[in-house]
C-alpha cells in the first residue's frame, strides 16, 4: 500500500456499544491494574491491564516484537470482543489505560509510531472527566467517550487529569492495513478543529501582552539562552496569573512562534 501521509489526530467513523463496555470495565478485577513501566514519563497513577500483548514483552503493558496474544481473562466477555473484532488483522496491542484524578503524563515522543512498518496507536476514551486535556504539539485533542481516534503520537504530547474521577482509555496499536488507512483518510476531514489548552492558552495571553509591553519584552530580552529564556518567560506570567510551563512555552515554538522568541533575544 502507498505511504501513509498521518494527520495530527483523526476521529474514525466506528459504533461503539459503550455501555455494554462500560459494564465490562466494571468487572475488571481492581488488583489486575499494574503501574505503567515508563515511571519516569508521568506524575501520579498511570497504571493499565494488557488485553492484548507481543508473547516477548518483558511486562504486559511493555511493546514486543513477537507474536500478538489474546490474554485469556477477558475471552468471555462479549462487549470487549466485540469492540477489538474490527481490528483483528491489524491488532498488535491493546490495553485499557488509567490515569488517576490529579496525575498528568509528562510531554514526551514515541517515536517508534507511524515509522514505516511500525504501528498506528488509536485511543477509544471510555471514562474522561470534562477537564481532561490530551494535547499534542500543544493542541487540545477533543476526544470524547466512545468515540475512536486515531493519534500520531510520534509527534510531542502530554495528557493532564485534573479530575475528578479517573481518566480511562483503551488503547490499540493496528499495523496500518488498507482498512485502517482508510477510516483514517475519511475521518480526517471529519474531524472538528483543535484549539490551545487551558496554559497554552495563558501563554497566548502572555505574548500578547509581552508584544504590547516594552518592559516586559526588555526582562525577556536579556536572556540569551534559550533556558534562561523559558524560565524568565514563566516567571513573567506567573507574576501576571498566566499560568503555563516550559511545555506551552516550548510548544508554541514549535508552532511557528520562533520568530516570536527569537525577536525579544535578539
Amino acid at each position: 500500500m502507498p505511504e501513509l501521509l498521518l494527520p495530527r489526530c483523526a476521529r474514525l467513523d466506528l459504533a461503539i456499544d459503550l455501555p455494554a463496555v462500560l459494564a465490562a470495565l466494571q468487572r475488571v478485577a481492581s488488583d489486575a491494574w499494574q503501574p505503567h513501566f515508563n515511571s519516569g514519563y508521568h506524575h501520579g497513577d498511570w497504571s493499565g491491564v494488557a488485553l492484548v500483548a507481543a508473547e516477548d514483552a518483558i511486562v504486559p503493558l511493555a511493546p514486543g516484537q513477537g507474536a500478538a496474544l489474546r490474554l485469556a481473562w477477558w475471552q468471555a466477555e462479549a462487549a470487549w470482543q466485540a469492540l477489538l473484532a474490527p481490528f483483528a488483522s491489524s491488532l498488535r496491542a491493546a490495553r485499557l489505560l488509567r490515569l488517576g484524578a490529579g496525575a498528568r503524563i509528562h510531554e514526551h515522543r514515541d517515536p517508534d509510531l507511524g515509522r514505516p512498518g511500525g504501528c498506528l496507536r488509536l485511543h477509544i476514551p471510555l471514562l474522561s472527566p470534562a477537564g481532561v486535556e490530551f494535547l499534542v504539539d500543544g493542541l487540545q485533542v477533543p476526544m470524547r467517550p466512545g468515540e475512536c481516534w486515531f493519534i500520531d503520537l510520534s509527534r510531542p504530547h502530554r495528557v493532564d487529569n485534573p479530575g475528578p474521577g479517573e481518566r480511562i482509555h483503551l488503547v490499540l496499536d493496528c499495523l496500518p492495513d488498507p482498512w485502517l488507512a482508510s477510516l483514517i483518510e475519511k475521518g480526517r476531514a471529519q474531524t472538528p478543529g483543535l484549539c490551545l489548552g487551558r496554559a497554552g492558552q495563558a501563554f497566548e495571553q502572555f505574548r500578547q501582552q509581552v508584544a504590547q509591553d516594552p518592559l516586559l519584552a526588555a526582562r525577556l530580552q536579556a536572556h540569551q539562552q534559550p533556558q534562561a529564556f523559558v524560565a524568565e518567560a514563566i516567571s513573567l506570567g506567573a507574576a501576571l496569573g498566566l499560568a503555563f510551563s516550559e511545555a506551552e512555552v516550548l510548544s508554541a515554538m514549535r508552532r511557528g512562534k520562533q520568530a516570536w522568541s527569537d525577536q525579544w533575544r535578539a
